[in-house]
């Protein structure tokens, strides 16, 4: 529970920094109070908020997540988070891949080449778990050169990962080795 609430404060903290430098002039001191003490208010449901919060953060960038490499590296990331106990039972695939398709930034990019990305790094994870975890991480390592990108990598993770209402150890796990990847400090997401 604590961890959530660290990651919740971040976030918030973060969503805070977003709308003031959006935000500037007139109606700036009115917005960051006022939009922090609703989130801060309610402890009920902050995982959902806090899923939503990164949903919401990536919606915000979607005109800025056209490039290959997240694509890519965000495909890697769903399914090192999907197989991050070591199995994929079907049906977890297939709720991951709805997912995925139903992301309102992914929808940026062609289902087909969504799921095929997904279902590519997860036979292999499956088939050689170290080595597909190897070759998941240099994927999402390429997204490294846009700040922006790479973040937006990992918070699709969150979003994944969180999207059963549990957040189990191996999935921390995994996005922390995916922080590591691309330069980012795991602790930024509270991991």
């Amino acid at each position: 529970m604590a961890m959530w609430d660290k990651i919740k404060d971040q976030a918030k903290t973060f969503q805070q920094s977003q709308g003031t430098r959006g935000a500037s002039g007139s109606g700036q001191g009115s917005h960051g109070p006022a939009g922090g003490g609703r989130t801060g208010t309610s402890c009920g449901g902050s995982k959902a908020q806090l899923i939503g919060m990164f949903k919401s953060q990536l919606a915000s960038a979607k005109n800025e997540l056209k490039s290959g490499a997240y694509r890519d590296a965000s495909m890697a990331m769903c399914a090192l988070v999907a197989a991050a106990d070591g199995r994929v039972e079907p049906s977890e695939r297939q709720r991951v891949e709805e997912l995925i398709v139903s992301n309102e930034v992914l929808q940026n990019f062609p289902a087909d080449q969504l799921r095929q990305r997904f279902n590519q790094h997860v036979d292999r994870l499956l088939a050689n778990f170290e080595q597909g975890k190897a070759e998941a991480l240099q994927v999402i390592a390429k997204a490294a050169k846009k700040p922006a990108e790479a973040r937006a990598v990992v918070q699709t993770g969150m979003v994944v990962a969180g999207a059963d209402g549990s957040f189990e150890p191996s999935e921390q796990y995994a996005i922390r080795e995916a922080c590591t990847a691309l330069n980012i400090p795991p602790s930024e997401f509270g991991v």
